[in-house]
């Protein structure tokens, strides 16, 4: 059912606050303002670089950015990225595709925070709803749109998205927000952040739910009940010392539990809802010689956990067993992770910048649903590599580097990048890049026994059966990429073409199911992003991307179809002055098959409004904001039934 009155409300309160609203002054945007807006990135190559001087193409969401989408669920941020696919799925999980090849599981991307990668060795899945982590302690998002693994290692397959939170220096005293709207939506995040002497630290602490989709849907013609509320809590800090002039030292960590509903009226096979929690732990250790040279040492243990418990009669009868039998269709879960790394980064010689390191990681799944066994299945990774920068004249820019890596189901693999970055004219680069990436198979693909049993332990049904060993999936990414500034314009772009061979596929088929390798296919299109500010108070950012997929059948029936032909996104942000701010975001989607237990979605078009004010009280920073999301048509993400529809929330904040 729309929420079609409260939404029309709040369209209306827009337009009066807006009304008599006299907008900023317009001011000039000078060259220098223009060319200083330029963002300097770290995720490309571990060295800070202007974009224009990246070895691939990124995108930065800053602060301003996320405040003025509406967005509070990370994972909706990337909408904002070229080629990003972003659904919610079931069971409070993501689905996130870069040019199509989206499904369940983020199996193909690595994703960070701080340099913790939270890259899920089981499934290959991303558990964004567990994160102890809120939008208010982000700093910024950089994503690398396209293969870095020459960097990161396996899983930086398509992309790499780097999440940095605020240093503690920049959280001093207290912060607390809150936001209620529909459909569930509720939060309050506390925050106090301080220091003395050479200590800074900070402290979040959160509740957040979430009821995403309608309750009460249709599966074909058939209606059914779909239950997605959720209640999740988490606490995270962070505590940085200054040991020394040229030695500090960072320490993380997080907690996070949840209660989560889960499940569809029509399945009673399936949990309906799941405990779940995630601990972690950081330490960094830097030394700093020089602006040019310096190296870290960082460790990290992380834990991950879920417990669905679910038991059922089988009804009707399965043979050989017959009612009043009950199934034991419970889900469980445990995933743990070390990680040790050392970086450095030097300046060789005056044309010539550096940064090499190693990792070692131990990883270990355990899942008596998914692997039809209690014992833990574990492994042991390592990989080193080298980056290397040399500004052969001062239009031109090489870059070279690679990563060997040793996996524990897949071997040794090496991962190079070359790229070259010419200066046209000032203000103008070209890039061309190509790389090689693999992705590594997770431990169900290789591994995953999925087995249900009665509770007196007769074997019903087997549903998937451990793979005969398998290959990495291997890109090789060829890109044209252009960064033009135009200060005459006020306008920012960035563009790239790209060619990518995936080679050895991974994919399931049979019964009981089990993982081969199938053919290679290819991918190609173009990705753009524009940046204009013509006078101070406004700014667009705009987002457009093409791409398409060629591949044999036998590949996957549905892949070519994962791939919506056109994907579009903008955010306009308006300062209208004595405190008063509007942004409005258009989010538009093609038609696409979302893979696995994906179905046909249909295109769509998705219109947000924010309007804010800031104040300040009694010598306190305040804010106030009303959010509607989807003021348009509803629409369905992943599958038919998850029907997406208009919801309005309110904000306040205060800082002090």
């Amino acid at each position: 059912m729309n929420s079609v009155q409260p939404a029309t409300c709040a369209v209306l309160a827009l337009a009066a606050l807006f009304d008599g609203i006299a907008p900023a002054r317009a001011q000039t945007v000078t060259e220098a303002d223009f060319f200083d807006d330029l963002p300097v990135v770290l995720s490309v190559s571990r060295l800070s670089q202007p974009v224009n001087e990246a070895p691939a193409a990124v995108t930065v969401i800053d602060q301003d950015t996320i405040r003025a989408s509406g967005f509070r669920d990370i994972p909706d941020l990337l909408r904002l990225v070229p080629g990003f696919s972003v659904a919610y799925t079931r069971d409070n999980t993501w689905a996130i595709g870069y040019h199509g090849m989206a499904d369940a599981f983020s199996r193909r991307f690595q994703v960070l925070i701080d340099g913790r990668s939270i890259y899920g060795a089981a499934y290959g899945a991303v558990n964004w709803g567990e994160l102890p982590l809120s939008v208010d302690d982000i700093e910024r998002i950089e994503v690398v749109r396209g293969p870095n693994a020459a960097i990161y290692g396996a899983n930086a397959f398509l992309a790499v998205i780097n999440i940095i939170t605020k240093d503690p220096s920049q959280t001093p005293g207290a912060f607390a927000s809150i936001q209620y709207g529909e459909h569930g939506m509720s939060g309050v995040t506390l925050r106090h952040g301080g220091g003395e002497g050479d200590l800074r630290y900070r402290m979040t602490l959160s509740a957040q739910t979430r009821d995403r989709f309608e309750r009460e849907v249709l599966d074909n013609t058939t209606p059914i009940s779909l239950y997605e509320d959720s209640q999740t809590y988490f606490v995270n800090g962070r505590a940085d010392y200054r040991l020394s002039a040229r030695d500090d030292i960072s320490m993380h960590f997080g907690l996070s539990v949840g209660d989560w509903q889960a499940g569809l009226s029509s399945h009673p096979e399936e949990p309906a809802g799941q405990d779940i929690s995630a601990q972690y732990v950081q330490i960094r250790f830097r030394r700093v010689h020089s602006a040019d040279d310096e190296w870290m040492l960082q460790g990290y243990f992380s834990r991950n956990s879920s417990d669905a418990p679910n038991v059922i009669p089988l009804v009707p009868p399965v043979s050989p067993v017959p009612t009043p039998f009950m199934l034991e269709a419970g889900i469980d879960q445990l995933q743990t992770r070390f990680n040790l790394e050392f970086q450095r980064n030097q300046r060789l010689a005056p044309d010539w910048r550096a940064v090499w390191g190693a990792e070692v990681r131990h990883e270990s799944v355990e899942s008596r649903r998914y692997f039809n066994t209690g014992d833990s299945h574990d492994g042991t990774l390592a990989r080193a590599y080298l980056n290397l920068e040399w500004r052969a004249r001062p239009d031109l820019l090489l870059q070279g580097g690679a990563m060997l890596e040793h996996h524990y189901f897949t071997g040794t693999d090496v991962s190079p990048r070359l790229a070259l970055n010419y200066t046209l004219a000032e203000g103008h680069t070209l890039r061309f890049n190509i790389s090689q990436a693999y992705r590594s198979p997770t431990f169900f693909e290789q591994k995953g026994d999925l087995t249900y049993y009665t509770t007196t332990g007769t074997a019903v049904a087997q549903i998937f059966a451990p793979s005969d060993p398998l290959e990495p999936e291997r890109i090789v990414s060829r890109e044209v990429g252009y960064v033009g500034l135009y200060p005459a314009l006020h306008l920012q772009l960035d563009a790239k073409l790209f060619h990518d061979t995936i080679y050895d596929y991974i994919n399931s088929d049979g019964d009981p199911a089990s993982f081969d390798n199938r053919d290679d296919f290819t991918v190609r299109g173009g990705d753009l992003q524009a940046n204009w500010q013509p006078v101070p108070a406004l700014r667009l950012s705009a987002q457009y991307a093409r791409a398409f997929i060629h591949a044999d059948p036998s590949v996957d029936k549905d892949l070519e179809d994962s791939a919506p032909r056109n994907t579009f996104s903008l955010l306009a942000r308006y300062d209208l002055g004595r405190g008063w701010t509007a942004s409005a975001g258009v989010y538009r989607s093609g038609r696409m098959k979302w893979l696995s237990e994906g179905d046909w979605t249909e295109a769509f078009t998705r219109w947000d409004a924010r309007l804010a004010r800031r104040w300040t009280w009694q010598g306190h920073e305040m804010e106030a904001a009303l959010v509607g999301q989807d003021l348009g048509e509803d629409y369905s993400e992943f599958r038919m039934e998850n029907v997406f529809s208009r919801r309005v929330y309110g904000s306040l904040s205060i800082k002090w």
